[in-house]
């Protein structure tokens, strides 16, 4: 078999309502170099059913596993960076699905020199489906500096070039996409927007990002503990990100 050229990683625990609705939006890609490797978190319900059902059908569809129930989204898509043979690497949630042009609109962006991630915009979506018309657009050039002021690449839409910054993977912190997005650009590459929407993204109850206040918080564990900035910085960086964070509440 040859080596694909994008990999992605969707991460699943219990996701039998949603997932073959996001494994079906990856089959629907108009650009078809790729495998999807869906790692199970030790689910409960039908999700490996559901995921086997899938492999049957598409060989580019690959079923792994976690050693152990981990709670925590990082280790999962580790297990599948850590198994993934494609250049590029990419993110879907099993809740969450890929318009078909996704792949096609990213990666010729990618040429670009020090172009080491791209993202594109999304729209949310409730339980049930009903866009609402929220949308969330990003800047079209984000660097470190820019995103240290908080995170503008959503994680379903991020995509990064192994051969050039090599396999990054996630901390198992709170926020670990943003971490992981920022180990990149700090490397000294930037990541550039498609500004195109490629992506739906589900908002759900039981989601653990929806208490606000436990975000803010997560986000300054990264700035001070991870990110390491002097307090000052970490209070400035903050601060654009609380302000950045009210207005996309709003939308």
């Amino acid at each position: 078999m040859s080596v694909p050229q994008v990999s992605i990683i969707m991460p699943c625990h219990n996701g039998e309502e949603y997932l073959p609705d996001s494994i079906t939006s990856v089959l629907s890609q108009t650009y078809t170099d790729w495998e999807l490797l869906v790692v199970d978190d030790s689910s409960t319900d039908n999700s490996v059913i559901i995921i086997e059902d899938f492999c049957k059908k598409d060989s580019r569809i690959k079923l792994l596993h976690t050693e152990k129930s981990s709670g925590m989204p990082a280790t999962p898509r580790n297990v599948g960076i850590n198994a993934a043979a494609g250049r590029f690497i990419a993110f879907l949630d099993c809740d969450d699905m890929w318009l078909p042009t996704k792949l096609e609109h990213q990666l010729p962006l990618f040429e670009t020199k020090n172009v080491a991630i791209v993202f594109s915009y999304y729209a949310k979506m409730n339980d049930t489906g009903d866009f609402q018309n929220r949308l969330i657009s990003s800047p079209f050039i984000v660097t470190y500096e820019y995103l240290l002021k908080g995170d503008c690449i959503g994680n379903l839409t991020g995509m990064y070039d192994t051969r050039k910054c090599g396999k990054v993977f996630q901390k198992e912190i709170h926020h670990e996409d943003y971490e992981m997005w920022l180990s990149i650009l700090k490397q000294g590459s930037y990541a550039i927007n498609t500004n195109t929407y490629e992506a739906f993204y589900r908002i759900q109850k039981k989601s653990v990002s929806a208490n606000k206040l436990k975000t803010m918080q997560w986000h300054w564990n990264i700035l001070r503990k991870e990110q390491k900035l002097p307090f000052r910085k970490s209070i400035e960086y903050f601060m654009h990100y609380a302000i950045r964070g009210f207005v996309k509440f709003l939308k």
